[in-house]
């Protein structure tokens, strides 16, 4: 009987092939859960208080336990809640300890937090927001130090965001998956470690259907007396120091962006039985249902569930921001699965359907074209899907349209459609011509919309060829021999590892030369980008990017400095990318591929700014730089327009799509040049 079983498994491990590996956790892995709650806090007046948050984790708990996770794996601290701790900072710092202690490598964890946050300066940070500030979750006990006030606001009982970053880092750095969720204000920035209008209260309203915002202003925290700072020691929140890990194993749901608050309210909406909820945590609940397979999936179900309930805030709050959902991480990764293989690299932007028309909030920028041939799925509230091809009609700079396609068209009561491209954009594609006898490294890995198509024959892009056994790269496109400074004359790669990067690359900077090409050295109001060279301390010169795409060669001990400043009164969506002299692709912002692109608001009195070094930038080679930004669409996801370094498949982070269609964007686009030696 064993050995029939035996057979039967290498039979289904033969059929299945990759998917087993990516659905089957491994043998020893658990999944775990902290869900913090805070309604009240201790220290402060009730009218700062929360309605919803023990809600949030009794909701959470319930999900969780219908998705497999056991009843003991789940943890709770929260106030109004049977059975669970109160969510103090000790108590929070305790819970933290355990699961880490507790964690071992293929486990999966989540981190829940819902309450109030606030902002604060922060000059012990090592990375400094561009708006200046540090984001804070308020434990029960929160409180500022006697001598609160100021710029520099001190606060007690809070988890800053560079303490988030760190206990998330141990996790990872132990080889466990971790998903936080943050269902707060100013929440964008919680793990990285202005003023906003409006505090906790809401305006008039019926009393039976309150509508309350998290968001407090650190000024309006009461402060503790001297006697009890005296004798409460503030509780340690940092985790244990970890080296820097790559982000394949993390996932991260924000309810709003930095300088956003989000609302708690009776959900459902239209349900007698509602009972107060975080926005956020509802629609993760509800999308729960619906049977996501990725956390892509999930994410693009969240943001589709805000838009009848943020139509709704608006008409009662038309002069306050409502919160925009943001999402980083390996969002293609299969959801609660602990595994860093993709569901799918291939992107699935969600569409608004009205009447016979399907309309999306991407377009050329993001790597489609005019009939171009993509997939139609939509998703019913069963979590059932219906499918049919289809090519898009009309395609501009950052919208697409295509009808409805007839298979689909009785499907009114679709949840949720979404519009997949099949293939890559051919105007794009890197052509890769082998000559006989030469053949290309395998492994090739290309984030959409790059990649790489291998001819025997025709018009080509570059040349493999083959002399004695030992590749060589001949570029064949002058654009690309421009790009990375080659001749155009054959060279061999040290190695295979060396051209299979240099195929990667090329393929990466022709994708790039399109972006710029579209955009056309757009521009965008309030928003500016400026390039410094430096020497030491002193700075040589300075020039507006967009101004001065050639650049003068930099002299021994000189270094380039990008500065972007966005006074533009909304938030964008940023890229910037590095490209070294040999075509190495470099990450300049965002900082990380596992983080997100959307760069804070700021106005043209207080412009949000961040200064970028470019030490790949080297006066014997030179290099290239792109700059793209564009304005953020309201509830949508931030968007990286492809602009992802090569082999990055396996920790995919572009959050692909916007629910509501727009105008036509402004367009920042610059693409600068600097001579080598």
């Amino acid at each position: 009987m064993c050995t029939f079983l035996r057979r039967i498994a290498i039979v289904l491990a033969a059929l299945l092939g990759p998917l087993a590996l990516c659905l089957a956790p491994p043998a020893h892995a658990a999944q775990r859960a902290l869900l913090v709650g805070v309604s009240e806090l201790a220290n402060q007046p009730s009218s700062l208080w929360l309605s919803a948050p023990r809600n949030d984790v009794i909701l959470m708990r319930q999900v969780l336990q219908q998705q497999g996770f056991a009843a003991a794996d789940v943890t709770v601290l929260a106030d109004g809640v049977s059975g669970a701790a109160l969510p103090d900072s000790r108590q929070i710092r305790d819970a933290l300890q355990r699961l880490l202690a507790r964690s071992q490598s293929g486990d999966f964890v989540l981190l829940y937090f819902s309450g109030h946050g606030t902002r604060v300066r922060d000059s012990t940070k090592a990375y400094a927001e561009p708006d200046g500030l540090a984001e804070n979750f308020l434990a029960r006990d929160a409180r500022l130090a006697p001598s609160g006030g100021g710029a520099n606001v001190p606060l007690a009982g809070s988890l800053r965001d560079v303490d988030f970053d760190g206990w998330i880092r141990a996790f990872m750095a132990k080889g466990v998956f971790v998903w936080s969720v943050f269902d707060t204000c100013s929440a964008t920035s919680m793990t990285r470690g202005v003023a906003r209008s409006g505090g906790a209260a809401a305006t008039a309203q019926p009393p039976d259907d309150e509508v309350r915002f998290r968001g407090i202003q650190a000024d309006q925290l009461v402060a503790a007396s001297a006697s009890a700072a005296s004798s409460e020691a503030s509780v340690d929140m940092s985790a244990p120091p970890q080296p820097p890990v790559p982000r394949a194993r993390y996932v991260a749901f924000f309810a709003s962006e930095s300088h956003q608050v989000t609302p708690e309210l009776r959900l459902p909406r239209g349900d007698r039985g509602a009972r107060p909820q975080g926005l956020l945590t509802w629609a993760v609940a509800e999308a729960m249902g619906r049977k996501p397979a990725s956390f892509r999936d999930l994410f693009n179900e969240v943001v589709s569930l805000y838009a009848p309930v943020i139509t709704e805030l608006e008409a009662r709050y038309p002069q306050r921001e409502l919160p925009s959902p943001v999402a980083e991480g390996n969002l293609d990764a299969p959801l609660f699965a602990a595994s860093v293989a993709p569901q799918s690299t291939r992107p699935a932007w969600p569409a608004r359907r009205a009447g016979s028309q399907l309309t999306l909030s991407v377009g050329q920028l993001d790597g489609l074209e005019p009939q171009q041939e993509v997939r139609v799925v939509a998703t019913l509230a069963d979590g059932t899907q219906r499918t049919s091809v289809t090519r898009l009609e009309q395609v501009d700079l950052a919208s697409a349209r295509t009808a409805v396609p007839a298979a689909l068209a009785e499907q009114n009561s679709a949840a949720l459609w979404t519009v997949a491209p099949l293939d890559e954009p051919p105007s794009v594609v890197l052509r890769v011509q082998l000559a006989p006898g030469a053949g290309v490294p395998s492994g090739l890995s290309l984030a959409y919309p790059a990649a790489i198509r291998v001819l025997r024959s025709g018009d080509a892009d570059v040349r493999v060829l083959d002399r004695g056994g030992q590749p060589a790269l001949e570029i064949l496109s002058p654009e690309l021999a421009a790009l990375v400074n080659e001749s155009g004359k054959p060279y061999a790669p040290p190695n295979a590892q060396a051209l299979r990067q240099q195929l990667l690359a090329l393929a990466q900077l022709k994708w790039f030369a399109r972006l710029d090409q579209l955009a056309q050295g757009g521009r965008l109001d309030g928003f500016d980008a400026t390039l410094e060279t430096w020497a030491g301390d002193k700075l040589v010169r300075s020039v507006p990017a967009a101004d001065a795409r050639s650049q003068p060669a930099l002299a021994e001990g000189e270094r380039g400095v990008l500065v972007v400043r966005n006074g533009s009164g909304q938030s964008v969506d940023l890229v910037v990318v590095g490209v070294e002299a040999n075509g190495a692709i470099r990450q300049v912002y965002p900082p990380a591929i596992s983080e997100t692109n959307r760069f804070e608001r700021g106005t043209r009195e207080q412009p949000a700014h961040e200064r970028f070094e470019l030490p790949w930038l080297t006066a014997q080679r030179g290099g290239r730089l792109l700059v793209l930004a564009a304005p953020a669409a309201p509830f949508s996801a931030p968007r990286l327009f492809g602009a992802s370094p090569p082999e990055a498949a396996l920790a995919d982070v572009r959050v692909r799509g916007a629910l509501q269609p727009e105008r036509q964007r402004q367009v920042y686009s610059a693409l600068l040049a600097w001579p080598g030696g």
